[in-house]
């Protein structure tokens, strides 16, 4: 298995994770395309900001031991004075955990959430998304589907575009190049995308 070429799609941390040397030169026999590198967490908290202003309260919700969440976490700590909000880490490892760090968090006024993409998020969607609504918390996730379940607003990387490139990149592979000769690539093309109907309903104007 070793040998054979791998063209890799929405992965967060290659370097971070061991999968590449460098992003430049990833060496070995699998290249590919980034999903998200770590200051899109500040530009996530910028967005959320933008879209509810009156917040002054985030929590992320984050897996604590999965590297480019902690890159995430660190691009929102060093933001959050510039946006003037208290940002606090919401770490969870269970739909339990999410249920009663969001619970929690939202007994105090002027909170909103920043749920980074993960499988676990995914895999609780729409839990996470009943909680938002019930609680009436602004919330920015990295996934449109996020919002199509009912969440207010996502910002992430528009993921057909780096499938169209990882296609060339097996073309080019095909043909005769060498995945370590093909640089890991940071997505170009981004969605931003909003609930109006779930903005109406936590009091979103």
């Amino acid at each position: 298995a070793g040998n054979v070429p791998v063209v890799f799609v929405a992965v967060g941390d290659p370097v971070g994770s061991g999968f590449v040397a460098s992003l430049a030169r990833p060496g070995g026999n699998i290249t590919g395309f980034v999903s998200y590198d770590g200051p899109m967490g500040s530009k996530w908290l910028e967005v959320l900001k933008e879209t509810a202003p009156n917040v002054t309260r985030i929590m992320t919700i984050l897996h604590p031991e999965t590297p480019i969440h902690q890159a995430f976490w660190r691009s929102i700590e060093d933001a959050a004075p510039r946006f003037r909000v208290e940002v606090t880490p919401g770490s969870v490892h269970d739909a339990a955990e999410i249920e009663s760090a969001i619970s929690s968090f939202a007994a105090k006024d002027s909170g909103g959430l920043i749920v980074l993409p993960s499988a676990l998020s995914s895999a609780n969607r729409d839990l996470i998304v009943a909680l938002e609504l019930r609680h009436r918390l602004p919330a920015i996730d990295g996934t449109a589907g996020a919002v199509k379940a009912g969440g207010l607003v996502s910002y992430g990387v528009a993921f057909e575009d780096s499938f169209r490139r990882a296609a060339e990149y097996v073309d080019r592979i095909l043909r005769g190049d060498k995945p370590s000769d093909l640089p890991v690539q940071l997505p170009t093309k981004f969605k931003l995308v909003f609930n109006l109907r779930t903005a109406r309903v936590i009091g979103l104007n």
